[in-house]
């Protein structure tokens, strides 16, 4: 009797222990101190709390865990866990998820509006089979072209020092496509290279340049929206689904809500920092109609380059336009 009074004791003793706190490394190139990061935060210290400490997170900013090809390294052989990454360094496990970047496929955010309402679903699943579990999609915003010199047409372009990121080869033969030799770069150098005039133009969104001071190097923003840009939070599945179910359930429905307010805020920031640039002395550039029908018909090159050597698939090409042209039909917008 005195043994299964002992037994049922420690029984209840243990059933009272907490389980062991599993600590998620969390890395990303953006700096702290940015508003979203202060969201990613507090969101993490409320997942925290909810399950009872059994899941914690820790964020490395600023890019002391290297570049966002470093941080997927590092998360192949477990020393990180996630990564908050741009969309182009993911290309190598899902290649349709840079469908959203393609040259001038998008005249505003309303049609971007549309397409990701019936598209995004479609990107997480890709990426979720391919073992990398993401809370949604985060706008970056439409990238424009800042430049030490007025850009209205593409022969303007091929005479700059245009900048794009290293380890994106897509995005280099993508810009290639349009006749020009770019100078690939890590992020952490662009602002030097604009200042010694290695670089004399980016293509970023607003809110970036104004946050990395690029914008202090260039006198002409040429005003139309070049490419769509988005991140996202990724973990590793099999990082992910150590947590209890209950647990993932907490994290999903955290960071998932958190990630669409980043969505919104950073699409009122970018309006804002488009008018900021302006306010700051940048110079609009606006290309003539004829300027415009000039880059589309390069755009469209280059898309169907990149189709033919399988870097995003005739399948969801062909819905993507679906949706375009739904849309455009919608708002009486039909034609390029």
């Amino acid at each position: 009797m005195k043994l299964i009074r002992l037994v049922v004791v420690l029984s209840i003793c243990f059933a009272f222990v907490p389980a062991q706190a599993k600590v998620y490394k969390i890395a990303t190139i953006s700096p702290d101190g940015l508003s979203w990061m202060k969201k990613l935060r507090e969101s993490t210290r409320e997942i925290e709390q909810k399950t009872a400490g059994r899941v914690k997170f820790k964020i490395y900013p600023g890019g002391v865990q290297g570049d966002d090809q470093t941080v997927l390294r590092k998360m192949r052989i477990g020393q990180l866990h996630g990564g908050a990454l741009a969309a182009g360094s993911l290309t190598k496990f899902y290649p349709d998820l840079q469908i959203y970047n393609l040259p001038l496929e998008f005249r505003d955010y309303e049609e971007v509006d549309y397409v990701r309402q019936n598209l995004d679903d479609r990107i997480i699943q890709g990426l979720a089979d391919k073992g990398l579990i993401t809370f949604g999609l985060t706008e970056t915003g439409f990238a424009y072209i800042l430049s030490s010199t007025p850009v209205r047409s593409v022969n303007d372009l091929r005479k700059l020092k245009a900048w794009i990121p290293d380890n994106d080869p897509i995005a280099l033969r993508l810009v290639r496509s349009f006749g020009v030799s770019p100078i690939p770069l890590h992020l952490a150098n662009v602002l030097t290279a604009l200042q010694t005039g290695l670089i004399n133009a980016v293509a970023i969104p607003p809110i970036v340049a104004i946050a990395l001071q690029w914008h202090t190097q260039v006198k002409y923003i040429t005003d139309m929206p070049l490419v769509y840009i988005y991140s996202m939070l990724v973990m590793d599945r099999k990082a992910y689904e150590r947590m209890d179910a209950g647990d993932q359930i907490i994290v999903r429905e955290i960071l998932g809500k958190t990630f669409a307010e980043i969505d919104r805020d950073n699409r009122r920031s970018n309006v804002a920092a488009y008018q900021a640039l302006l306010s700051q002395g940048l110079e609009e550039v606006s290309p003539t109609d004829e300027n415009r029908r000039e880059w589309l018909s390069m755009a469209e090159i280059s898309v169907k380059e990149l189709i033919r050597i399988g870097g995003i698939t005739t399948e969801t090409y062909s819905i993507l336009m679906t949706h375009l042209n739904t849309i455009r039909q919608q708002s009486g917008q039909t034609g390029q």
